[in-house]
């Protein structure tokens, strides 16, 4: 399966972004010229390329906003300014009608926060009109889907294992049951990243640019193993493509969209509407902690910084909490009581109903 092309309104890359100037460009008190400056800051600061795409989007997305109003200097932009930019947010329709969702207003808002912060702490502007900008409360929501043990084995079960990519397919379903690792980190892992006899799989440079090693379980390594040595030789084109998964032309390593398309036919399929290779993880973690995993060791798996990430799950597992509630609520107890009474009514109804 090659590379699924970007959506129309997918993220601008950096280099799309130095492509575009807006406004006076090369007047360097410009908000473009601005945006450029502060990108080049960071990078020498080390920032992942990641965190510089995304947040450089929504400032440029911000500097366009601004540019229709006549404003293109960083001077210009009052608190006012942006609450009255925070407004168009809210009052913003999707092209189905849909609003943004609070998660996504406050995605846009939080780098214009830093980006005046900067601005201000370098003297380039007077005050920072971000200061005390409120940002949109976030709802704590729980994942909307947990994926079940049955659950993941029908979805591994769809793969075609006559064909390469149904072996690929296979493998790439088995990590991510078994790790619990992000796309964005299979997507830079490479042939050397798995090591069979230790049974561990090495991240490098993950989420906040941690390298970490984590288990890989017996049966995710023998579909790995497969794959690697048995399929990937035939697929691989490019000798110089070190990518552990490959896109099925053989040239380079499948993206996160790529990944995303992988994923997402066997989960449809198995009649599971909503969700990509993220429900791995959500199942992985759920399963460890309900059969008895501590969670600090799934915190280390998962890769959170903080156990207050991983902490969502203690509220999705409710295993243990199910059996704490039949064994101690008084109505659970009169149950039980009243199970052999209830078995023997049951019994006398059968046998007064009418035969055939």
């Amino acid at each position: 399966m090659a590379n699924r092309k970007p959506r129309a309104d997918a993220l601008l890359t950096l280099e799309e972004v130095y492509r575009k100037p807006v406004g006076p460009a090369s007047n360097p008190k410009s908000l473009y010229a601005l945006l450029l400056r502060f990108v080049a800051w960071r990078r020498e600061r080390n920032w992942s390329e990641t965190t510089l795409k995304t947040q450089t989007h929504h400032d440029y997305r911000f500097i366009l906003w601004a540019a229709e109003r006549g404003l293109h200097y960083g001077a210009e932009i009052t608190r006012p300014i942006l609450e009255r930019y925070q407004r168009h947010l809210y009052q913003y329709r999707k092209a189905n009608g849909e609003p943004l969702s609070t998660r996504t207003q406050r995605t846009a808002l939080e780098p214009l926060r830093v980006w005046f912060s900067w601005m201000a702490k370098q003297n380039l502007i007077l005050a920072n009109p971000a200061a005390d900008l409120e940002l949109p409360r976030l709802e704590k929501r729980l994942p909307r889907t947990i994926l079940s043990v049955e659950q993941v084995e029908t979805v591994l079960g769809l793969c075609d294992l006559n064909t390469p990519m149904g072996i690929r397919d296979r493998a790439l379903l088995e990590l991510l049951w078994s790790t619990g690792i992000r796309r964005g980190e299979v997507e830079k892992l490479e042939i050397y990243s798995p090591d069979f006899s230790r049974r561990i799989l090495t991240i490098v440079q993950g989420k906040g640019k941690q390298d970490r090693v984590i288990p890989v379980g017996s049966r995710a390594l023998q579909w790995l193993g497969r794959w690697l040595y048995q399929v990937r030789p035939g697929v691989l084109v490019n000798p110089e493509c070190k990518a552990l998964f490959l896109a099925m032309d053989g040239v380079e390593g499948l993206t996160t969209s790529g990944l995303t398309m992988a994923v997402v036919p066997y989960l449809r399929a198995s009649g599971i509407e909503k969700g990509s290779c993220h429900l791995f993880r959500h199942a992985m973690a759920t399963q460890m902690l309900e059969n008895g995993a501590d969670l600090r060791w799934i915190q280390a798996m998962l890769g959170h910084r903080s156990v207050e990430s991983t902490q969502i799950y203690t509220q999705v597992s409710i295993r243990a909490l199910q059996a704490v509630h039949a064994s101690t609520h008084p109505a659970e107890q009169d149950m039980e009581d009243e199970s052999g009474l209830l078995a023997d009514l049951s019994a006398s109804d059968a046998s007064e109903l009418p035969a055939g």
